[in-house]
């Protein structure tokens, strides 16, 4: 039997929440003073930080306050209900407006003790508000979606949705280059046209390129490249002068590569970012473009597909004061998500941040944030020294390319900061003897990295179509499985439908999370090579990417040929 309320301290719902035992009352006072200093509502704090579930919380909400409770699952939010109400007030109190019969709106709310939200609600549309107890997780995921929906509308948008207005690129242009540009509305068009599929279909990469006799388009959609348009030749020079004005390069510019950037403003509430570069080919210069969607670093590290115990040896180092946190893998695999992940649950008000990118791709307020820039000297490791004059907690250097930049991290991380960055290597074992290859001291690497994670993106079934595939026993057994793991071990391969992209939707994370231990470092300063530091990982049961790649097509959320793409040598 839970332990009566303090009723001095506890009323309402957090009385309830502690009579049905769901949270101790110290555990609900800490948890109260930590919401009203984040300034987040006390339901949210609790479920994000998962001290109560939520479907437990609105259980007890219903029951306390005589409210009906309502599965958002089971229902389809309306749209047009939803614009009736002011935007702001949704995202201020988070709530969302279900249903409307007549001169009443029925309010979806996880703590129907939240008057103001009712009140100002009532005041704007003049309704009658009746309250629903939903359970806070699903609730902010559909007040996501519902301003999506009807912020943007991408789907009924068409050729001439996007165009200057729509375009908020930094700095200004030269008016005779931007008129001269806009006259040209089919080339416009195209390009917008382009740029507004890419995002729709959820592509990483647009590639633009000229050859001889052909111009082809190209997006990269889970990893993997396809053609979506092949326009004529003739007009490769005037796409490349289009792109090259909207991300702020100069047209006139031909001979060497160039960096820029165009921000995209879908909505109030939605931007996307490309990062853009030029390269000169024989036949004209060819462009990509990486979007850069910002709500990819707030999707949560449970989102990127770490096994729990990863997960728990990634928050342990993060929440230690000092070291050096390095990931790995080839460019595209999701590094940069995996370190803003880390860096969000970082990013607090009593910690000092800062990062040094080429350049920074995603923009997070409350971390400070500087594009190295070789041309004036400000170089990865000049940025550094920067930091380190500038009292950090914690700093992130985008790539540790020269031995420069390593020393001065390695003595960041040994003089008590923690350090996270990046840096090419196939896996976490090898990443150590890279490091003395670019003449790191060994001793210095061994007292300095504590974490190093490897990771690949492989891309994941659909779950609608997958279907299951007859693989024989000793073909299971060459590619790693185990004999114990085959008797229950069922194959899902891709079939393809509507809903996907040849039977894969979404791509998922393979990683191998090593922990430097002693016997590791001690064998970093005595000359090992990568294989003794992989033999002494795997025997103090850390699995290699093959391993938690072969992993996920058991759990059925990839294929087999998908894990031989990604993770074979």
């Amino acid at each position: 039997m839970a332990a009566p309320a303090s009723q001095t301290n506890l009323a309402g719902l957090p009385r309830r929440l502690v009579q049905d035992g769901i949270v101790t009352e110290k555990k609900l006072i800490e948890a109260a003073a930590a919401a009203r200093e984040q300034k987040l509502a006390l339901v949210s704090y609790l479920v994000n930080e998962n001290i109560a579930d939520a479907r437990s919380i609105a259980v007890a909400a219903s029951h306390e306050f005589g409210v009906p409770l309502m599965d958002l699952d089971a229902i389809e939010v309306d749209l047009d209900v939803v614009r009736s109400v002011d935007q702001k007030l949704i995202n201020k109190h988070r709530v969302l407006p279900l249903v409307r019969r007549g001169q009443r709106l029925f309010l979806g709310i996880s703590d129907p003790t939240n008057l103001a939200a009712i009140d100002d609600i009532k005041f704007q549309t003049s309704l009658r508000i009746d309250a629903v107890v939903v359970e806070q997780d699903k609730l902010e995921e559909r007040i996501t979606r519902a301003m999506e929906a009807v912020d943007t509308t991408m789907a009924d948008m068409g050729d001439d949705d996007f165009d200057l207005e729509n375009l908020d690129i930094d700095g200004e242009q030269e008016e005779e280059d931007v008129q001269s540009d806009v006259d040209d509305a089919p080339v416009v068009r195209f390009v917008n046209k382009i740029l507004l599929d890419a995002i729709k279909r959820g592509a990483s990469d647009v590639h633009f390129e000229p050859y001889e006799k052909i111009f082809r388009v190209r997006t990269r959609l889970d990893g993997v490249l396809s053609e979506v348009a092949q326009p004529p030749v003739i007009l490769a020079n005037k796409v490349c002068a289009r792109l090259k004005v909207m991300s702020r390069m100069d047209i006139a510019e031909r001979r060497v590569p160039q960096d820029g950037r165009i921000k995209m403003r879908l909505s109030k509430s939605r931007a996307i970012d490309f990062r853009v570069n030029t390269c000169p080919t024989l036949f004209g210069e060819k462009i990509v473009l990486r979007i850069l969607d910002p709500a990819s670093a707030k999707l949560g590290i449970d989102a990127l597909g770490y096994e729990n115990a990863q997960k728990e040896m990634y928050l342990k180092h993060l929440n230690k004061p000092y070291g050096m946190i390095l990931v790995t893998g080839p460019t595209g695999s999701g590094k940069t998500v995996s370190l803003y992940t880390g860096l969000n649950i970082l990013n607090t008000v009593d910690r000092n941040i800062s990062t040094a990118e080429d350049p920074a791709e995603i923009n997070l307020p409350g971390i400070n944030q500087v594009n190295v820039n070789p041309k004036v000297g400000l170089t990865f490791a000049s940025a550094l020294k920067a930091f380190l004059r500038q009292d950090p907690d914690v700093i992130m250097v985008g790539e540790i390319r020269d031995l420069e930049t390593a020393e001065i991290a390695i003595k960041a991380a040994q003089t008590g900061h923690l350090v996270l960055s990046t840096l090419h290597t196939n896996d976490a074992p090898r990443t150590m003897t890279r490091l003395v290859d670019m003449g790191v001291k060994p001793y210095a690497i061994a007292t300095s990295v504590s974490l190093i994670i490897a990771q690949r993106l492989a891309r994941r079934l659909c779950d609608n179509c997958k279907e299951v595939k007859d693989i024989p026993r000793e073909a299971l057994e060459k590619e790693g499985f185990e004999p114990e793991e085959m008797e229950k071990l069922t194959i899902f391969g891709p079939k393809g439908c509507k809903s996907c992209n040849e039977g894969y939707k979404g791509r998922l994370g393979i990683f191998q999370v090593m922990e430097v231990s002693e016997t590791m470092g001690r064998l970093i300063m005595e000359g090992g090579n990568a294989i003794q530091i992989a033999d002494q990982a795997a025997s103090e049961g850390v699995r290699d990417l093959r391993r938690a790649g072969l992993n996920k097509v058991k759990e059925g959320l990839t294929s087999l040929e998908e894990i031989n793409r990604v993770t074979l040598e």
